[in-house]
């Protein structure tokens, strides 16, 4: 009997980036526009999804201190 060789295909896509869970969210033009805005008033502009993070983050801390 032959040798079968073991071909290992590759992944599609690009890598992952974590190991977090996936949450979608659709922005009206109104609300998409005021991440956009805030975006540009960074020093170091970040990507939207680090932005909506970022964003999130402040008012989550935010809510518990007051």
């Amino acid at each position: 009997m032959k040798r079968q060789s073991v071909i290992t295909r590759k992944k599609r896509g690009p890598p992952a980036t974590g190991k977090g869970t996936l949450v979608g969210v659709r922005l009206q033009p109104d609300d998409l526009s005021a991440v956009d805005s805030w975006i540009a008033e960074q020093d170091k502009a970040p990507t939207r999804p680090e932005a909506i993070r970022t964003l999130m983050r402040q008012a989550l801390k935010s809510k518990s201190k007051g």
